[in-house]
């Protein structure tokens, strides 16, 4: 049996030698200097950022050239006819889809909207009756799948008539007690029960916050642990099982300037109880044959995030195919490095590695940590490094799953990356729904990037939080947050969209 490698506070020599080969891996090309491709729209799972205005031109976005990708560049993806995009769409749908959308560009509305539900207006029932009534007939209806488990079933029915899987995502986060995590940890093993009923293969995975299932002072303490390990090259933490790499050289450890005391019993009894509930829910997933996606967070807790993911993935990814996926957010600057280590790790002890890659959510309060503590942002500098790592993460992975064990969730709303590495794989032969590359999107958000996917046969899911509407809050005024402005993700949605309805209504008039 393989050794397992704790901490990743050594390197072996089979990982530093895919480093240096790492290194010299063409990454995925980005669109030449010429073309104005909707890349300029920022993706919900990355950040904020006011480019140079432009406008869209999708014929020129399809005909580009890719160095590298030769005269097939413009032909897997196509995103210019409407009618074929949003085929099996109603009308009434696509009008309301529109004017959400528009809402939600509009920043007075949500600026206003926001304030609002932060308010101590919301104290009063009638006006909180009326502002949720509002936001359930829009943008909750939008972008969540329901309220409960059974409403997102339907709408798992509804996708997989259309083409698409769905991640099942309960939108439950951020607790600090056992009674909450043990109350979240079934809830989540419900949702994994309710696809036993659902058509075979229409739910791509369940996802679930380690937040939800281990109080965040737990996870804190944990995180300052390991770092703390890994800069002083210590063994020391007894509870540590086997893991894969959790950080690299170029890692954020300022969030822990000076030695961590040890757990306290109550805090080591506290983190094996949510150990236990992460491996109820495992196991479930594991009967039920229903994958695991974990999801990220920002930087002060993600290690012990990571330590979660990565020890369970030891226990249970064998074969060809992960049965837990961890995320790796392509804004922080050691994202591709991290990667590498852990595909080395996994590799050397067998094991598929699994990985949903998304940009980052948490560019802000990353900032605003790092500068307090005196130390620079994790975050890339800018939007073109963060596509670019991106880019060379999607690369690096599609390689080493092309003729190897693993498998990569490219979880984006942006169009270039989705072209770029939809082509990439097509290139390496692992196109046309192959389970071993799917892209993802949000529910109610990049549909025409989701259809135009779809449309050159490769397995596309839709991330779908379900939950009442007061316990889904946080999500939808991050939604609402990241599609405000013109220039927001949701710009070519709403201008495809519009010209559809007009393609449509000229039909009708004539």
């Amino acid at each position: 049996m393989f050794m397992a490698i704790r901490g990743a506070s050594s390197i072996s020599t089979t990982s530093k030698l895919l480093l240096q080969n790492y290194r010299l891996l063409k990454p995925l090309t980005t669109l030449s200097s010429t073309t104005t491709p909707p890349s300029t729209i920022i993706s919900p799972d990355t950040f904020s950022e006011t480019p140079t205005p432009t406008t869209a031109t999708f014929g020129g976005f399809g005909s580009a050239s890719c160095s590298g990708f030769g005269s097939r560049s413009g032909s897997l993806l196509s995103f210019e006819d409407s009618k074929d995009l949003f085929a099996s769409i109603s009308t009434a749908k696509l009008l309301k889809s529109t004017l959400t959308l528009k809402m939600a560009a509009v920043e007075t509305v949500v600026d206003l909207g926001t304030w609002v539900i932060n308010s101590k207006l919301m104290n009063v029932g009638v006006f909180k009756d009326v502002v949720m009534g509002f936001t359930k007939c829009t943008f909750y209806d939008h972008f969540v799948a329901g309220r409960n488990v059974n409403e997102a079933g339907e709408t798992v029915k509804m996708l997989w008539d259309d083409g698409f899987r769905g991640m099942l995502d309960y939108g439950l986060e951020h607790v600090d007690d056992n009674q909450s995590c043990d109350r979240n940890s079934e809830a989540f093993i419900n949702t994994v029960d309710s696809t036993k009923s659902l058509p075979a293969t229409s739910v791509s995975s369940v996802v679930v916050k380690i937040t939800a299932i281990c109080p965040v002072s737990i996870l804190r303490r944990i995180s300052d642990l390991l770092r703390w390990e890994y800069k002083t090259k210590s063994n020391d933490l007894p509870w540590k099982q086997n893991t894969l790499p959790i950080f690299s050289e170029s890692s954020p450890l300022y969030h822990t300037l000076t030695k961590p005391e040890p757990l306290t019993p109550q805090e080591e009894q506290d983190f094996r109880l949510a150990q236990q509930r992460l491996t109820n829910i495992i196991e479930k997933c594991l009967a039920s044959n229903v994958p695991l996606v974990i999801d990220a967070e920002d930087t002060q807790i993600q290690p012990a995030i990571d330590y979660f993911t990565h020890s369970a993935a030891i226990l249970y990814n064998k074969g060809d195919k992960p049965l837990i996926f961890g995320t790796i957010q392509a804004y922080l600057k050691d994202a591709k490095e991290r990667l590498v280590l852990l595909k080395a790790a996994a590799d050397e002890m067998g094991l598929p590695l699994g990985v949903k890659l998304v940009r980052g959510a948490y560019m802000s309060s990353e900032a605003q940590v790092a500068a307090a503590l005196g130390h620079e942002s994790p975050i890339h500098n800018g939007i073109k490094q963060t596509h670019a790592c991106y880019n060379d993460c999607a690369s690096f992975m599609l390689h080493e799953i092309a003729n190897g064990p693993g498998a990569l969730v490219l979880a984006t709303h942006n169009f270039e990356s989705g072209r770029l590495a939809a082509l990439k794989a097509q290139e390496l032969g692992i196109a046309n729904g192959n389970q071993k590359v799917q892209f993802a999107q949000l529910y109610g958000m990049a549909e025409a990037l989701s259809y135009g996917l779809r449309n050159a046969g490769f397995e596309v899911s839709k991330y779908l939080p379900f939950g009442p509407v007061d316990q889904i809050m946080p999500y939808l005024l991050r939604r609402a947050e990241e599609n405000k402005g013109m220039l927001s993700s949701s710009a070519i949605d709403r201008q495809l969209m519009r010209m559809e309805l007009k393609r449509r209504l000229a039909a009708a008039v004539l």
